[in-house]
């Protein structure tokens, strides 16, 4: 006869979740699909090792912070891949348009073509006082 698998503590106690979801945070900013999926594995494994720790009476400090952590990435990947999605064909234009510039010049009339698109579809003018990020 077999004994079932007994699942132990963590001996991590959380560190591995807060890791992952320090790297869905990073992740999030600059390639967001690759942050959501850490964010959701970071913060699967973060719940699992809160409910673990807090059955074992263990400290849960670092499974808390995962937790909260994970779901603020989840929220930032979802905003900067729904804003991808939203402006893929300006995005790609203006990707475009920089790979045949040639001179500074040509750069920042790509800048200001990308502008007027944004502009345009959101359908508010960029302020004035706030540099474009292009």
């Amino acid at each position: 006869m077999t004994t079932p698998i007994q699942m132990s503590m963590p001996e991590m106690g959380g560190r591995r979740a807060l890791g992952l979801a320090l790297m869905a945070l990073v992740f999030s900013l600059y390639l967001p699909a690759g942050g959501l999926a850490l964010a959701l594995f970071g913060l699967v494994i973060a719940i699992r090792d809160l409910r673990v720790l807090h059955r074992k009476k263990q400290r849960t400090g670092m499974a808390t912070s995962a937790v909260v952590i994970s779901s603020i990435s989840l929220l930032l990947g979802g905003f900067a891949l729904a804003g991808q999605l939203y402006f893929s064909a300006e995005i790609s234009a203006y990707g475009e348009c920089s790979k045949g510039a040639g001179t500074v010049e040509a750069r920042q009339d790509c800048s200001e073509q990308f502008k007027r698109a944004i502009e345009q579809k959101i359908g508010v003018a960029w302020p004035s006082d706030i540099p474009f990020p292009a």
